[in-house]
């Protein structure tokens, strides 16, 4: 600070030319200080209607915080350090450059104090004629033309007090610390405190520094109209800036300019002149401001984010080192923020991509949303909260059954309709079925009913175990079997941080950007940095990661594929809800979300896509932005590095299997390589059966041909002799039972005579044709006219039917106890009809 009186008495004596201080007349000046003191004091408290006066005024000014030096003057600001040591951001006292009291311009004092606080000079913290004053300013000339708060009053708001609390307490500490700062500081030392420590907008604290934001230039330097427009910004930051709200600060602007020349600081041309200006003048462009204030700004959200609550990284002046690589970051941001590398559909989509080293846990960049234009604003990588679909898989069905079950990636599995514990149906994506397949083929197709059997096999608490040790954690309650398809929800963070566990033979390491802080006396280190835990066995992640690499060569995630990279990673898509699907129309294969998780044995990345709006979709096309996101992220950061592939720990196998054998069985030597898929075991449980060689198969199959024929024959000659046997049996039952009905029916005419005296006769007008014939004793009467039977118990009997020249036969049979007489037979002719007239 500039060589100046450091007390308010002292700046007095100063500006009176006494330096010596006589006691008598500094008695008389102190209790004077005093008087005026407890008058301003209670205008100050019969303002705000306080009844109790000035013993409630002592009851809450006691409790005020203790006036310090280090509270007023400028925080010490903390900076962030990238991997390579260099400062890429600072946080606390952002981006300030101090000017001391003797390098402020006249005209910015003159703007300030015209503005803010007219009567500076002439109180003693507060001011109640100031007070009335912009009361009666604001009613004339508008809202915002003067302020009620003294210079004083304004710093102990921004160093002590929370400003939004407008209780009574809060008021009289605000005065009563105004108070003492004036009897400690002089009007210079509180002048320079003011002009330092405003916040002026885009993380700008400090009129010198907002000079050099917006203008590019020392507060020296600008005009009359880009000081009036800094002068005026303290009152409300935010809305008064010119970028964003260029209309809101021009109006200011023009009433700072105003205000300077009502209160006799420039001429009104000067004002005139001024006020013509555009607000834009001399603004520096919006891409240098957003190249600045936006920068890193999502990697820089989660490093302040993870700073321990011990430390106040705003005031404290730590030094943070980070795994932040700046080219990776940028080209992140790139990937985001422009069609230069991927293409999106539209500006709408939002994407959270991380980058993470396998190995350690460290994060080296955050791609926290698209086309985002606010500092601190929502980070899509890390606070998004959406369902992982398929990218659970692994996570919450595969490796649980590799870790606790021991089983191989030949394991097979049924695909069928199936439904969840609770009677629910559950589908795959296409609808369809695979019937057997391998755990290896249902992970890098992505089928869900062999996924959801896995998770049943396992068991969801020990399912949730493995989930938890991969940084993972289910709401309460929400431990259940969806979970094996990715219903619940996570972040990019998150679902790096347990990918990469599979590519580090199963050590966990949380995601993390800090590496270490250093604490201002440039010595004392904090080690921050997670420890490392074992999520799995080293054989499970392997085995994870073997199947992971089929999704990025044949399965759902070709599109990920980085060349000549070994890469393993796994999609995942989420599907609209139905209280959307039944308001509108989605083309098939619509998603909510679209993800992409996956890694190399140096890199693991995790990538989110989908909207804000619940009612936009991502199309079957645009999945695949999440791979390619992937891809074109891995390729750059593993471009001139040498990436080793998985390692095979020893107590693995790696067994060639016939496709499509169940029970498993060893390929033979010789198998087309179309036929053989090598699948990987725990050392001691692969098969042991081989299955035949092609050879073997043919002589098998030509065996099995020559048998059957051998068999065919030998059954049709067989046949055959039976046949003829059948037929030899069939003819002598024939003629047994012809021998017998014929028995039988000459032992039943014996017994019963045929009918006598059968009659008939045509009745013209009844045109029918009457039966008669005589009794035979308790018998019942079977007639048959022209081929229809009719049975009756009388001796008579009218039919009709016939036409005229026919001749009807009719016959009469008795029948008594199942036995049948022979028939009496007899014909009747119906005449010829005459021919009419």
């Amino acid at each position: 600070m500039a060589d100046k009186p450091q007390t308010r008495s002292q700046y007095r004596s100063k500006k009176n030319g006494n330096s010596k201080k006589n006691p008598s007349k500094r008695g008389k000046r102190v209790a004077a200080n005093i008087f005026k003191t407890i008058f301003f004091l209670g205008l100050f408290l019969a303002f705000f209607g306080v009844a109790a006066g000035a013993t409630v005024f002592y009851s809450y000014a006691k409790d005020a915080p203790k006036l310090t030096d280090s509270k007023l003057r400028d925080p010490l600001s903390s900076k962030l350090l990238d991997k390579d040591g260099k400062v890429f951001a600072e946080v606390g006292t952002e981006r300030r450059e101090y000017i001391e009291y003797k390098d402020i311009p006249e005209a910015l004092k003159n703007a300030i104090l015209t503005t803010e606080d007219a009567r500076f000079y002439e109180h003693d913290g507060i001011d109640p004629i100031r007070l009335g004053g912009a009361v009666i300013a604001n009613v004339k000339d508008g809202f915002g033309s003067e302020g009620a708060s003294t210079l004083s009053q304004q710093i102990i708001k921004m160093s002590y007090l929370d400003y939004t609390n407008k209780t009574l307490a809060r008021k009289a500490q605000e005065a009563w610390l105004a108070l003492e700062l004036e009897q400690k500081y002089s009007k210079n030392d509180i002048l320079e405190i003011y002009v330092n420590k405003v916040y002026m907008s885009d993380r700008v604290h400090g009129m010198q520094t907002a000079s050099e934001h917006y203008f590019g230039k020392s507060v020296k330097d600008i005009s009359l109209a880009q000081t009036a427009l800094l002068a005026g910004m303290p009152q409300s930051p935010n809305n008064y800036n010119p970028y964003e709200h260029p209309e809101a600060a021009k109006k200011r602007r023009d009433q700072v300019l105003t205000n300077m020349y009502s209160h006799n600081k420039i001429t009104k041309d000067e004002m005139t002149a001024a006020q013509k200006t555009p607000i834009n003048s001399g603004l520096r462009s919006q891409k240098d401001r957003e190249d600045k204030i936006y920068k890193y700004d999502s990697y820089v959200t989660q490093v302040l984010s993870e700073i321990p609550k011990e430390y106040d990284v705003y005031r404290d002046g730590l030094t943070i080192h980070t795994a932040l690589d700046r080219s990776a970051q940028e080209y992140t941001e790139k990937m985001l923020n422009t069609n230069e590398i991927v293409n999106f559909s539209d500006k709408e989509m939002q994407a959270g991509i991380v980058l993470q080293d396998t190995k350690n846990g460290r994060v080296q960049a955050i791609g926290g949303g698209r086309n985002q234009k606010v500092t601190r604003g929502y980070n899509y990588a890390t606070q998004v909260k959406r369902s992982v679909g398929s990218t659970m898989k692994p996570i919450a069905d595969y490796g649980p059954a590799f870790e606790y079950l021991d089983w191989s990636t030949a394991h097979i599995l049924e695909d069928e309709p199936y439904t969840y514990t609770g009677g629910t149906p559950i589908n795959n994506w296409d609808f369809g079925y695979k019937g057997p397949i391998s755990v290896r083929q249902a992970l890098y197709q992505s089928r869900n009913i062999p996924a959801l059997k896995t998770l049943q096999a396992v068991g969801l608490e020990k399912s949730e175990q493995f989930v938890n040790k991969l940084g993972i954690t289910y709401d309460k309650g929400q431990n259940v079997e969806s979970n094996a398809i990715g219903a619940n929800s996570s972040n990019p963070m998150q679902m790096a941080g347990a990918y990469a566990a599979f590519g580090n033979k199963g050590i966990y390491n949380k995601p993390h950007t800090i590496i270490k802080i250093v604490l201002s006396d440039g010595e004392t280190e904090i080690d921050t940095e997670p420890k490392s835990t074992v999520a799995m066995k080293e054989s499970t992640a392997y085995m994870v990661s073997d199947v992971l690499k089929d999704v990025l060569s044949i399965g759902t995630g070709t599109s990920a594929a980085v060349p000549g990279v070994p890469a393993a990673g796994k999609t995942g898509t989420t599907n609209i809800p139905p209280e959307f699907t039944s308001k509108y129309y989605y083309p098939g294969g619509a998603a909510r979300d679209s993800w992409f998780a996956g890694y190399t044995t140096n890199y693991s990345i995790a990538v989110w896509t989908g909207y804000d709006d619940k009612k936009k979709y991502v199309s079957a096309s645009e999945q695949k932005i999440a791979q390619r996101l992937f891809s074109k992220l891995m390729a750059h950061a593993s471009a001139n590095k040498n990436t080793a592939d998985f390692k095979m720990p020893s107590n693995v196998v790696s067994v060639p299997i016939l496709k499509g054998s169940n029970p498993i069985a060893r390929a033979a030597s010789g198998t087309s390589s179309d036929k053989v898929s090598y699948e990987l075991f725990l050392a001691g449980t692969a098969p042991t059966k081989t299955a035949s060689t092609p050879e073997d198969e043919k002589k098998k199959k030509e065996a099995e041909a020559k048998k059957k024929a051998e068999e065919e024959a030998k059954k049709k000659k067989e046949d055959e002799k039976k046949s003829e046997a059948d037929d030899e049996a069939e003819a002598k039952k024939k003629a047994e039972e012809e021998a017998k009905k014929k028995a039988e029916e000459e032992e039943a005419a014996k017994a019963l005579t045929a009918p006598a005296g059968l009659r008939a006769s045509y009745d013209a007008n009844s045109k029918q044709i009457n039966v008669s014939w005589a009794a035979v004793d308790g018998a019942t009467y079977e007639v048959n006219v022209n081929g229809t039977t009719t049975t009756v118990s009388s001796t008579s009997v009218s039919v009709s039917g016939g036409n005229p020249g026919d001749t009807i036969s009719i016959n009469v049979v008795a029948v008594k106890d199942g036995k049948k007489s022979p028939a009496s037979s007899t014909t009747v002719k119906i005449p010829a009809e005459e021919p009419s007239d």
